[in-house]
């Protein structure tokens, strides 16, 4: 390929996170981890072939996000996915700080009502947890759904949100 990419793994007030990234973008984002070993192993293989770097300012604004403020994640990303997902994630990362929407209204968005559950294997392969909000996607009943974090993660990562800024019903 040729294509340099670059990695870096930090701490964060709720574990170690890890993050990849080629000239054009963000590819890769880790959920906070117990270990910098976790962390690194969930990058994946590309991370073997990157080089490190600091991804100073992001790596500044997650660590502010997961302190429980309030942060925004304007970067550029470099995804590979099904013109599907590609578009899930696209509608997702404009759900603001503080806010939910359901897998319904995702559908709706993308053109594909009828299609939640749909939308949620998408979100299930978002390569960019926290930069792709999809912890912000809940069911239309009120309750979590799912997340490849898992259900304490993104109780957690909702909580943080809603200490600065209260959801409306």
């Amino acid at each position: 390929m040729g294509e340099e990419l670059k990695y870096t793994i930090f701490s964060t007030s709720a574990g170690w996170v890890g993050v990849l990234g080629s000239s054009k973008g963000l590819r890769r984002l880790t959920l906070p981890q117990r270990s910098q070993d976790e962390a690194y192993l969930l990058l994946g293989r590309e991370a073997r072939d990157a080089q490190p770097s600091p991804f100073e300012d992001l790596s500044n604004r997650l660590i502010r996000y997961f302190d429980g403020d309030e942060v925004s994640f304007p970067d550029e990303l470099d995804l590979s996915g099904t013109p599907f997902e590609l578009e899930v994630w696209r509608v997702v990362r404009l759900i603001p700080y503080g806010e939910t929407q359901s897998y319904k209204w995702v559908a709706k968005m993308v053109g594909r009502r009828g299609a939640a559950r749909a939308v949620g294997g998408a979100l299930g392969r978002n390569p960019l947890p926290i930069i792709i909000p999809c912890h912000r996607v809940v069911a239309s009943g009120g309750g979590l759904g799912g997340f490849g974090g898992g259900l304490e993660m993104k109780r957690h990562l909702l909580s943080l949100e809603a200490w600065k800024k209260p959801r409306s019903a």
